[in-house]
């Protein structure tokens, strides 16, 4: 089957962490697939269409509401998906609608984990790699909290 980049997506950490918008059509799941993920964190308030046409792609679900920050429950979830599948040599993708906000977020929260940088230096780094990511105060807010809770 061909597959087809799914829109805006990029690795973070190449083979372990991508973000994307949302998939839409089967070619954009073979993709992720072929490119060892084996995981796609959904942060919409709907599932993503045709999800269930690869069946070896595992969907976890992480509901926020558009242009509104993660809870700290949330951002733990989504850090213990990406932790688990990556200890198994399993990358994930993270969406949201556009892959934006929602998305950068998260991904600038792994960033705050992985790497023990401050909030300000992971939303920095998340928009050089993503422009246009992480879209509102609240969502930044988010981002620096997180990494004061674990610091």
């Amino acid at each position: 089957m061909a597959f087809t980049q799914p829109p805006n997506f990029s690795w973070v950490v190449p083979n372990k962490l991508a973000g994307l918008a949302m998939p839409r059509i089967p070619a954009h799941y073979q993709f992720l697939l072929e490119n060892n993920i084996q995981h796609l964190v959904c942060l919409c308030e709907r599932r993503p269409p045709y999800y269930d046409t690869c069946p070896e792609l595992k969907l976890h679900r992480v509901k926020i509401d558009d242009f509104c920050a993660p809870s700290m429950d949330q951002i733990k979830r989504f850090l213990s998906i990406v932790e688990e599948a990556n200890s198994k040599g399993e990358g994930v993708a993270v969406h949201c609608l556009l892959g934006y906000g929602r998305t950068g977020t998260m991904l600038a929260c792994y960033l705050v984990k992985e790497r023990k940088i401050t909030g300000v230096d992971a939303i920095t780094e998340i928009r050089r790699i993503r422009p246009g990511s992480i879209e509102t105060h609240e969502q930044e807010k988010a981002v620096v909290q997180f990494h004061y809770h674990i610091k």
